[in-house]
């Protein structure tokens, strides 16, 4: 099948790399700055793994090409733009509207809002067999490919039985390992989205909320989500406390789901649920700041861990730029150690002498204060304890994820400060 992608940022690269992959004959349209760009100069492909290799794979193979040109012959379009380009999505809609006037099937994955989808369909004719379909993005960076090419659940968003064939025909090399293949309006589809997205940040505030009090009233966090999590009712999915949630799509999805609750006149959790994770940002720096008696003078201090989570080198929104920013207003020298984001943290903060980029993790600890881990990564698991307890200078781990072994480590002769623990 012909197919043309519109988008520049993840979601379009993955849909286009993925389509291209299954056979198709795919086509990518981004902004016009964006055509001449180098593929390696392109931060969503290279901070997803595996995602520059396989585009240009399909490049080399001939089955993706990249265009700024309109297309007549091509009746497949596949929307991934940016949440505020709706303007953009109608001026194309409206193009093909009048180039490709019958048998037009657009596939929606854009993060537009309830109802968007409706308005697209509005400037074509049904009767025509040109229809706008919606499929939810539930891409997880660093693991986008797999998450498009083998998902688990997949909604369709359409009331129209052409559109819907035409739709699974064009999905179904991704359907093999499905679990569920859901059909509903577009306009359920598009408010499930964002529903699904605001529960697991309630989740995440909750738990977050708990840990803090926990730390209040000497209890453990672990042991309390490990209960919690054996109640069918609530379960363990996204019950893991930490220094607060990052990423761009994420946080996007849930201010402006936050958003549509104010525009109708109701209170919202998650309002309350995006202020608090922004303070819960703060929180290593708040224990770092109180153990040293709030004179972090001369202090060293190791983070490990810079990404928003494991598997990415995306730093949007991430707890670690809190954290730095925190540590730089004291003076405090910062050793950072990630295993694929130094390089968006060095064009995050361009020549600022008091933080070291290291490309070892034991590098980092060496005369450090506090070690400070805010990113998860499987590397840090399991360090060698010895090795870090004789390169710092004080002995202190403050765990933002609570990956470490609490009495193990205070055997070794670490202090030891998690979240709620």
């Amino acid at each position: 099948m012909k197919i043309k992608v519109y988008g520049a940022d993840l979601t379009a690269w993955v849909a286009a790399a993925s389509l291209a992959r299954a056979g198709n004959d795919v086509r990518i349209e981004g902004p016009e700055a964006q055509q001449s760009k180098p593929l390696h100069d392109i931060s969503a492909l290279r901070d997803e793994p595996g995602l520059l290799d396989q585009i240009e794979l399909q490049m080399v193979q001939g089955r993706l090409q990249r265009t700024h040109t309109v297309d007549s012959e091509t009746a497949i379009h596949w929307f991934a733009l940016e949440h505020n380009q709706f303007e953009t999505a109608e001026q194309i809609i409206q193009s093909l509207a009048t180039s490709v006037p019958k048998n037009l099937l657009i596939i929606n994955q854009c993060n537009f809002g309830v109802g968007a989808t409706d308005q697209l369909q509005a400037y074509l004719n049904k009767n025509h067999n040109q229809a706008v379909v919606y499929i939810p993005n539930s891409l997880q960076e660093g693991k986008a490919l797999q998450g498009f090419s083998h998902p688990k659940r997949i909604t369709i968003g359409s009331d129209n039985d052409w559109a819907i064939t035409m739709t699974r025909s064009v999905i179904r090399p991704f359907l093999q390992h499905i679990e569920n293949l859901l059909l509903m309006s577009s306009r359920e589809a598009e408010f499930t989205k964002l529903a699904i997205t605001g529960m697991l940040a309630i989740r995440i505030g909750y738990i977050n909320e708990l840990a803090n009090l926990a730390d209040q009233m000497g209890v453990d966090i672990d042991i309390i989500r490990e209960g919690m999590g054996t109640d069918p009712r609530v379960g363990s999915h996204y019950l893991s406390p930490g220094c607060g949630f990052g990423g761009e799509n994420f946080n996007q999805n849930i201010a402006r789901f936050s958003d549509i609750f104010e525009k109708r006149g109701q209170n919202s959790l998650l309002k309350t649920v995006i202020s608090e994770n922004e303070i819960q940002k703060e929180l290593l720096f708040k224990k770092l700041w109180q153990h040293y008696h709030c004179d972090l003078t001369g202090k060293t201090v190791a983070i490990w861990g810079a990404s928003f989570k494991p598997g990415t080198a995306n730093i949007e929104n991430a707890s670690s730029l809190k954290t730095i920013d925190a540590l730089l207003a004291q003076g405090v020298q910062i050793n950072v150690h990630d295993p694929e984001a130094l390089g968006n943290l060095q064009k995050h903060y361009p020549s600022e002498p008091l933080i070291r980029l290291c490309h070892d993790a034991y590098e980092a600890v060496v005369d450090a204060d506090a070690l400070l881990l805010i990113t998860e990564w499987p590397e840090y698991w399991s360090p060698d304890y010895h090795k870090i307890l004789e390169s710092m200078r004080n002995p202190l781990i403050i765990d933002g994820r609570n990956i470490f072994d609490k009495p193990a480590l205070e055997m070794y002769g670490f202090t030891y400060i998690g979240v709620g623990r």
